[in-house]
């Protein structure tokens, strides 16, 4: 999917690990630009949901493809596509419980449901003003995006965010286990066959470790900032 060469907003393929803060920082920057964001784990998650609530073995991969038709995602009345609606019914805090948490790596890492969401990404990101993000959507979703960006952290950042989130004494053990997870979803992530998460030798790397959300979000926004203004000027000659 190649943009046209009129389309001033751009199409934004935003990736990183698990709990590099993709979602937060993405949407405050969608928001400050005007831009639609989507969290593509959305899709997986309602996915998820539905397969549970409806007895689906998780590894019955054509069972799980046939539901694709039957999700969609919605504006929240703020640009982000945060709405998961499965037949008309919005299933938003069910898709995001823990429940579904615990399970969704289960249906993700099916290669035949990933294709299957393709088109609904990719339809989703066509005319652009849109920061999609995930962990493998510069590499497979959206190879031609205009703009590429992958936010790092070390495991150990991440963790530290986490158990901050939750209000968690860093050096106790429940901030060990988050560290713990987020090695193995990295080694999961990193070393499944299937669009294993990885950095596209033309993403613009942004390493956050030691700063501050605002700082990680002034720096998305800068860097679509220059891409737009370089678009332009390619326009104008």
């Amino acid at each position: 999917m190649s943009a046209s060469s009129d389309r001033r907003r751009l199409i934004v393929a935003l990736d990183g690990p698990a709990s590099s803060g993709k979602s937060s920082v993405g949407a405050a920057a969608a928001a400050e630009l005007s831009y639609r964001f989507c969290d593509t784990g959305l899709l997986y998650r309602a996915l998820t949901w539905i397969a549970l609530e409806r007895g689906v073995a998780l590894d019955d991969v054509p069972a799980i493809v046939a539901l694709v038709p039957e999700i969609g995602l919605g504006d929240a009345g703020d640009g982000r596509l945060a709405r998961v609606v499965v037949g008309g019914e919005d299933i938003t805090a069910v898709a995001r419980s823990p429940q579904v948490d615990v399970r969704v790596s289960e249906v993700a890492r099916h290669g035949p449901v990933r294709a299957a969401l393709l088109p609904v990404q990719r339809a989703l990101a066509v005319d652009g003003g849109i920061i999609m993000a995930g962990r493998d959507i510069g590499t497979v979703v959206l190879p031609d995006a205009d703009l590429k960006l992958y936010l790092d952290a070390t495991a150990e950042e991440r963790a530290r965010r986490r158990a901050a989130e939750r209000g968690l004494d860093p050096t106790g053990p429940e901030a060990a286990a988050i560290l713990e997870a987020l090695r193995a979803r990295d080694a999961t992530d990193g070393g499944r066959v299937v669009a294993p998460l990885r950095i596209g030798p033309d993403a613009v790397v942004l390493r956050t470790d030691g700063a501050a959300f605002e700082t990680t979000v002034a720096r998305v926004v800068q860097a679509i900032r220059a891409a737009e203004a370089a678009r332009s000027e390619a326009a104008g000659r």
